[in-house]
């Protein structure tokens, strides 16, 4: 399994709009096949940052994903949105299980 994590800093008077955007890019993503869970999350205490949370099952299922039309629109759509810092990292998970045991 990938997990992919980070964070998108914006210029905040454009959280709207990302918002928008981070919505139909969920919501497409989570169609894909080898997509275990996708989120893009708006943080509640400073109104320009927007974290990013992804499983995948496979290294295959997350180069569909970089290729997917849906990708290519959302990374467009960052442009308009006045991101000031993009960081984002892949993991590769060999083990996973219940937090404490």
């Amino acid at each position: 399994m990938f997990v992919i994590a980070g964070h998108i800093r914006i210029d905040a008077t454009n959280r709207d709009a990302a918002i928008t955007g981070a919505k139909e890019m969920m919501d497409e993503t989570l169609k894909e096949k080898g997509c275990l869970h996708y989120v893009i999350s708006a943080d509640v205490g400073d109104e320009g940052l927007f974290h990013l949370f992804e499983e995948w099952e496979s290294q295959e299922a997350l180069d569909a994903h970089f290729k997917s039309p849906h990708m290519a629109k959302f990374q467009k759509s960052l442009g308009s949105v006045g991101v000031k810092e993009l960081k984002v990292r892949r993991y590769e998970v060999s083990s996973v299980g219940p937090l404490g045991g």
